[in-house]
């Protein structure tokens, strides 16, 4: 892996961002963003947006050789493995939710990674038996799952692939070898970042000159590794990675990592399969909101919170209203106290989803919110939906921080991907082998294994994969898809979505509004008004309403296309460096 310095004159992406804080992936806008919209790009045949004007301008190139926006999809993710490397990669997982134009209905995939065969209950339990801190969990082997991202590619074009799989991978070969300008963003995450991701001496070399000083934006930056990774991938499909040396390295790299090694075997590997889940839909304002159900909690708690606010007028009440923001606030509270009882891989635990999404259920739980003040800490519990057979489960203890990436593309033919991609936190493990990060995705688990003598549902056990926020969502209208959106975020993911939804519904913003608009999120009890932002006009107006009120940097990276009678209008979160591209 070889770098170099450029001039000023070489191309380095403009960055309009604040300092990230540590791991989290987090860049916020200087200044305030009022509800300044973001650009909105217009095209009538097909389109991508994503976090990455490389990988926008990849997929782009595929569609507009008459590839089909899974082709598209493949050459996205490849070059964001390597040009944005903290957030997702060929070590991480996916989910895919996918509109087949020609069968006329809604796929998923599941590629989430899983826990390997040999883990336990306790393994993130320290020798007294508590909860380990989150970071001496996540750096090293511990924390790493079988990684799904590369057989959800192969399983994603072989059901619906046009062009040849060695070439979708071209692109991303071809700038590992030749390199690519660090942008501003990775530069600043490595820099704050430090020791963290020093720790393991082939991710160190990769991020950090021979000095120990980090890369710099603009410097050219070159993966051979990578490069000879996508090779054999593109050579011999999956079984490249998840059988032989790719395999062996992986391995290697996760069970001798030193004091916080981890158990992935290669059987793990050889065994990972991805599955087609059923989409979860819910009906909202005329419109069916479909997403990713579990191992996902994202179009469950989404269901929930619009299943909850329907029963009010956000339109005549309007964005500017604080009642608006506490009527989705306490939604928010309600379908995270759910979340965090019932929410986990229906392999392993039942989950009684058609209950949690009951409009009876979501009546009752509106119920709660008829005050005029914030919803009393003690009144937000998990409710108690319908179940298909008696059962009952702990509160969870997971940890969630912020990283992830999210594109979308529609093609010509009318076929749409909405995908979030992510190796949990930024730079995942820290632990990297064949020019890719490793994920740190089994800290998404509780760390606990029971609350209060009953099992936790999200609780580690052998080839389960994590709970995830992750919300890849298509809006439906007519049994067509209107608009395509997602974005990274870690638990936050799910009020970013919601409320972009909430804004273009109800509210009548467009894409490049809606992608850019000041966040408020309230998941736990306190209100997070992201700071530098027009949203932080309503701390005291939430404070009088009885919330603690707090202002943080927020890590959205909506992508979003709205698919018109006149063609198709897609924006990129101006947070990040992405770009929406299309002809």
């Amino acid at each position: 892996m070889k770098r170099s310095l450029v001039a000023l004159g070489l191309l380095v992406l403009t960055s309009t961002a604040a300092p990230a804080q540590q791991a989290s992936d987090t860049v916020a806008p200087e200044g305030a963003t009022g509800l300044a919209a973001a650009k909105i790009t217009t095209a009538k045949e097909h389109m991508v947006a994503a976090a990455h004007p490389l990988a926008a301008e990849a997929g782009e190139k595929v569609l507009a050789a008459g590839g089909s926006a899974i082709d598209a999809m493949i050459a996205v993710q490849t070059v964001l493995g390597l040009v944005e490397p903290q957030s997702s990669g060929l070590g991480g997982g996916a989910f895919l939710v996918y509109y087949d134009a020609e069968a006329k209905r809604l796929f998923t995939l599941d590629g989430r990674e899983t826990a390997p065969g040999d883990a336990t209950p306790k393994l993130f339990l320290d020798d007294k038996g508590e909860p380990m801190q989150f970071f001496d969990a996540v750096v090293g082997g511990r924390s790493v799952g079988t990684p799904g991202t590369v057989m959800l590619l192969q399983e994603a074009h072989k059901r619906w692939g046009h062009k040849d799989w060695k070439e979708l991978f071209s692109p991303a070969e071809k700038l590992a070898r030749d390199g690519f300008a660090v942008s501003p963003r990775l530069a600043r995450l490595i820099a704050t970042e430090g020791d963290k991701l020093k720790t393991f001496e082939a991710t160190a070399s990769y991020f950090f000159g021979a000095d120990g000083a980090p890369l710099t934006a603009g410097t050219i930056l070159k993966n051979p590794a990578y490069a000879e990774t996508l090779s054999a991938i593109a050579r011999d499909g999956a079984s490249a990675f998840y059988s032989g040396p790719i395999a062996e390295a992986i391995v290697d790299t996760v069970r001798m990592s030193g004091k916080n090694s981890g158990v992935l075997s290669l059987a793990d590997l050889a065994n990972y399969r991805v599955k087609e889940r059923r989409p979860v839909c819910v009906r909202y304002r005329a419109l069916d909101i479909c997403g990713m159900g579990p191992p996902s909690s994202g179009a469950v708690a989404i269901g929930q919170m619009l299943g909850i606010l329907e029963n009010f007028d956000l339109k005549a009440l309007g964005k500017d209203n604080p009642e608006s923001w506490r009527l989705i606030g306490d939604a928010q509270r309600l379908a995270f106290a759910d979340r965090e009882r019932y929410l986990a891989d229906t392999d392993f635990v039942p989950s009684p989803i058609k209950g949690l999404l009951d409009k009876t259920y979501l009546g009752e739980r509106a119920k709660l919110l008829d005050g005029d003040k914030a919803l009393d800490k003690d009144a937000v519990t998990a409710g108690k939906p319908e179940w298909d057979h008696a059962f009952n489960f702990g509160r969870d203890a997971a940890i969630e921080l912020p990283s992830t990436s999210h594109f979308v593309i529609v093609d010509k033919q009318g076929n749409v991907v909405s995908m979030t991609t992510t190796i949990e936190n930024g730079f995942g493990s820290r632990l990297m082998t064949n020019g890719f990060l490793l994920n740190n995705e089994l800290t998404d688990f509780s760390f606990k294994t029971h609350d209060e003598g009953m099992p936790v549902a999200n609780r580690v056990e052998p080839g389960k994969r994590p709970r995830s926020s992750m919300s890849p969502t298509i809006v439906m209208k007519d049994g067509k898809p209107l608009l395509a959106i997602g974005s990274p975020g870690g638990s936050q993911i799910i009020g970013y979505v919601a409320q972009a939804l909430i804004a273009y519904i109800d509210w009548g913003m467009d894409v490049g509004g809606i992608v850019a608009m000041p966040h408020l999120i309230n998941r736990f009890g306190p209100y997070d008004l992201e700071a530098g932002t027009d949203a932080e006009k309503f701390s005291e107006p939430l404070k009088a309403l009885g919330y603690e009120v707090k202002a943080s940097d927020m890590n959205s990276g909506l992508h979003a296309i709205e698919l018109t009678a006149d063609g198709l209008k897609g924006a990129a979160d101006p947070r990040r460096e992405g770009v929406a591209l299309g002809q």
